[in-house]
């Protein structure tokens, strides 16, 4: 089980998918070698060994990056498990050097640092399913 954000480019003024026409298309992130060097410099602990699938590693929570095997790539989706502030930092750093915006898969929307509670309501969740199922 994971929470799941998007980054995916779109433009400053856009605040919400709402605002969003149905057919429009993000613009690509970038060629892969270059977002793949941008998260290296961004997040140097990244394992990227399979530049499809990388991996971060914090003190309490792990980040799958799903980047997926397209050229250029469009979009990155981070799954992401455990539990810790700390990890939005992260998440934050990487929507910023790649030039995206972080669109919570659960919630349905985009969020911002001072707008998370996606990650909060993801924890509270699975401790309930988990405690649940013990």
């Amino acid at each position: 089980m994971s929470w799941d954000v998007l980054l995916l480019r779109l433009p400053d003024d856009i605040t919400s998918i709402q605002g969003l026409p149905d057919e429009y298309e993000p613009a690509p992130l970038g060629r892969r070698d270059d977002v793949l060097a941008t998260i290296t410099r961004a997040v140097p602990e990244a394992d990227l060994c399979d530049p499809a699938w990388g991996e971060i590693l914090g003190p309490t929570w792990s980040m799958e990056l799903s980047i997926g095997s397209e050229d250029p790539v469009g979009s990155v989706v981070l799954h992401i498990r455990g539990s810790g502030d700390d990890v939005l930092t992260t998440v934050f750093r990487l929507a910023e050097v790649l030039c995206c915006k972080v669109f919570d898969c659960a919630e349905g929307d985009l969020i911002t640092p001072g707008q998370t509670s996606g990650w909060y309501a993801f924890q509270q969740f699975r401790d309930r399913v988990i405690g649940s199922a013990q």
